[in-house]
């Protein structure tokens, strides 16, 4: 059900969960602070105890209390990027419970750019650990009606309408004065190199193989000659006129990076609800504007 802000504040207070819009993707809340609090979120999205959350505060003086170290690093991207969608990966202090770290040294840490979503935090006075608010693995939210869809009325939610950036957040760890990029976003880290996934527990979301994906199979493609067999849907982005054959529904894509992811989510929700046998997208470049976007679409695509 939709509720209001004060109403989120009291559900997280109380040890509840809470759905509420972000810049990139809209979360599913719970007190950071609260072991037993935060168990409820994997529960609810069947998220595996390997994958820990990004913790979401509402200042730099919060984000400090966290982490047993806040590098020169650190307060440079803090400051330049917070708000933002910048997750920060650094070692934690007690107060965060390993359940929200999968049992990792370390945190990952946000100042979300969206009015609502700093309101929310403020008013509720903890940091508020969020991952998307969609079942595991499957396409992220970027309306309150794609987490009405996932969850039903399971789960409350702050309607903010739509989020402006579209993909999750971009998330660097600091460690020893090295960056590492675990997750590429649309804050471009292109010097960086990206961290492979290890077998455990992974040092943040995302990093799965297969993720981000709709219930529709869907393939990456060069090119249209590689389209599947049968009548499915596709998405298209270059100035061109859409190709012609098994194509049942078409959907020009924005060709600039930023407005493409911002569309990007919610026409895979909308295709995935009209039961298309396939949805072929093409492939964006291979450049570092675009890398998010490619990465979100590989993983989609992975089977």
């Amino acid at each position: 059900m939709e509720i209001s802000i004060q109403e989120a504040v009291d559900l997280i207070r109380a040890g509840r969960l809470a759905a509420f819009p972000t810049e990139t993707v809209y979360g599913l809340g719970a007190n950071a602070l609260d072991a037993a609090a935060v168990a409820k979120i994997y529960a609810m999205k069947g998220r595996p105890a390997t994958s820990p959350l990004i913790v979401h505060v509402s200042s730099i003086d919060m984000a400090r209390v966290l982490v047993a170290e806040w590098p020169p690093e650190a307060d440079q991207l803090a400051r330049r990027y917070w708000p933002g969608p910048l997750t920060l990966v650094l070692p934690k202090t007690a107060a965060i419970p390993d359940i929200v770290t999968a049992g990792l040294p370390t945190v990952g840490l946000r100042m979300p750019d969206h009015a609502v979503a700093l309101e929310l935090i403020r008013e509720a006075g903890v940091p508020i650990a969020a991952p998307s608010a969609n079942r595991f693995m499957q396409l992220s939210p970027t309306t309150a009606r794609h987490v009405f869809d996932a969850f039903g009325d399971k789960v409350h939610v702050i309607d903010g309408g739509p989020c402006r950036v579209g993909i999750e957040s971009t998330v660097v760890s600091i460690a020893g004065g090295k960056l590492t990029l675990l997750r590429p976003g649309m804050i471009p880290f292109p010097q960086l190199e990206l961290a492979a996934a290890p077998e455990s527990a992974h040092p943040a979301p995302g990093m799965h193989e297969r993720h981000y994906s709709p219930r529709t199979p869907l393939f990456l493609v060069a090119d249209p000659e590689e389209l599947p067999a049968g009548y499915g849907a596709y998405l298209w982005r270059e100035k061109r006129a859409p190709v012609a054959g098994n194509i049942g529904r078409q959907i020009k894509m924005p060709t600039r990076a930023a407005a493409y992811a911002a569309r990007l989510y919610d026409v895979l929700h909308i295709l995935d609800h009209e039961d298309w046998p396939w949805i072929a997208v093409e492939a964006p470049p291979d450049t570092p504007e675009w890398t998010a976007i490619l990465d979100r679409l590989r993983r989609a695509a992975t089977r």
